[in-house]
């Protein structure tokens, strides 16, 4: 997979170069931002670094001629052939006092806590710098920007395309209160004419306290970025969202690592973990979670209630579209965690603990 990645990433390059100056690609950090990320010290040599650097070469790397055989060989199962369920919720018409979730898709997430609505890394129109690559597998309903009423934060992972979609954020402008990102991400937000005032930019292991109560803590991932063929130029992070009456820990992208056991000391009460699960492979091993890897990460936050994504909408890796449900299913009966396992769309309600929620991908197979 690794040795399909160069060969694609040479492929692109030229496409990546002739398309660089499109809005949708941004702009690197500059002046009093760059000044700021040199600062940090998880920066050096003009780039960020993960905390815990790999531990060894992937296996399975295979050859040249392997590598392209697995490239036109994908696996059964790859994306659904039939749309998947999902529940048609008016987001504009739910009580803005009920604290409930509301998942539409990938990583995007619709969160209203205390009062305080919150959206994740939504791509609601696209997940790659063209819209015929990348496709959403197809499902009964299909939320877009125009669904979103107005948020009070928008909290960005990174800067990866089916994280932070240009066509969705550009839509949502104007109805987004203040932006959390991590270093030097904000800039894109800039260029795209979000007001400077409204983006807050986190280093690791820093965090914001607004006035509304809603404390956000950037804490490490261990992942990269590369939004066109830079790397590592911006800060992948995850959050912990400490509201007045509850606490949830939002994963973004990572693969598994020492820093899980430090959040888990620092937080040791979490209600809600929102973990990736899917888009998984054993040569991504130190950028996504693998299914056992998981399962570490659960024990080590402890969570009152686990629910997961990174799975439900693209076929990013060479896992069937349904495996990453069933796989953390089996865990969750067999270590007895709490597992959320909605529907896109589905409303969870975050302060009933006793919502049940049903198969429903097992249907779709």
């Amino acid at each position: 997979m690794k040795m399909i990645a160069k060969i694609v990433s040479l492929c692109m390059a030229p496409l990546i170069a002739l398309f660089s100056f499109v809005a949708s690609f941004g702009r690197a950090p500059r002046s009093e931002r760059l000044e700021r990320m040199r600062n940090s010290p998880n920066y050096s040599g003009g780039a960020f670094h993960n905390l815990q650097p790999p531990d060894e070469r992937p296996e399975n790397e295979g050859s040249f001629f392997e590598s392209i055989g697995e490239f036109f060989s994908k696996p059964a199962d790859l994306r659904p052939t039939e749309p998947i369920p999902a529940v048609k919720t008016d987001l504009k018409q739910l009580d803005r006092q009920e604290d409930i979730l509301v998942w539409l898709g990938h990583s995007a997430l619709f969160l209203q806590i205390d009062g305080i609505r919150i959206l994740t890394d939504p791509t609601l129109v696209t997940g790659s710098p063209v819209s015929f690559v990348n496709k959403a597998f197809p499902m009964e309903y299909a939320y877009t920007p125009d669904d979103i009423p107005d948020i009070d934060y928008l909290l960005i992972s990174h800067e990866h395309w089916d994280h932070l979609d240009y066509h969705t954020v550009k839509s949502l402008r104007d109805r987004i209160g203040t932006v959390v990102c991590g270093l030097g991400v904000g800039e894109y937000f800039e260029y795209w004419k979000f007001p400077k005032e409204k983006i807050v930019e986190l280093d690791w292991d820093e965090k914001y306290t607004f006035g509304d109560g809603l404390t956000i803590h950037a804490l490490p991932a261990r992942h990269g970025t590369n939004r066109a063929l830079i790397q590592n130029k911006t800060l992948w992070v995850s959050f912990m969202l400490e509201a007045p009456s509850m606490t949830i820990f939002f994963s973004g992208d990572t693969s598994y690592g020492v820093h899980f056991a430090e959040i888990g000391k620092q937080f040791p009460n979490i209600d809600l973990a929102l973990i990736e699960n899917g888009q998984y492979n054993v040569n991504w091993r130190y950028s996504h979670l693998l299914p056992e890897d998981q399962v570490k990460v659960i024990k080590a936050l402890n969570p009152k209630r686990v629910m997961t994504m990174h799975h439900g909408k693209y076929d990013l890796s060479d896992h069937a579209w349904y495996a990453p449900l069933e796989n953390i299913s089996a865990a969750a009966e067999k270590e007895s965690f709490n597992l959320l396992t909605p529907m896109i769309g589905e409303v969870v309600y975050l302060k009933n603990p006793d919502q049940k929620f049903s198969q429903w991908w097992a249907d779709c197979q």
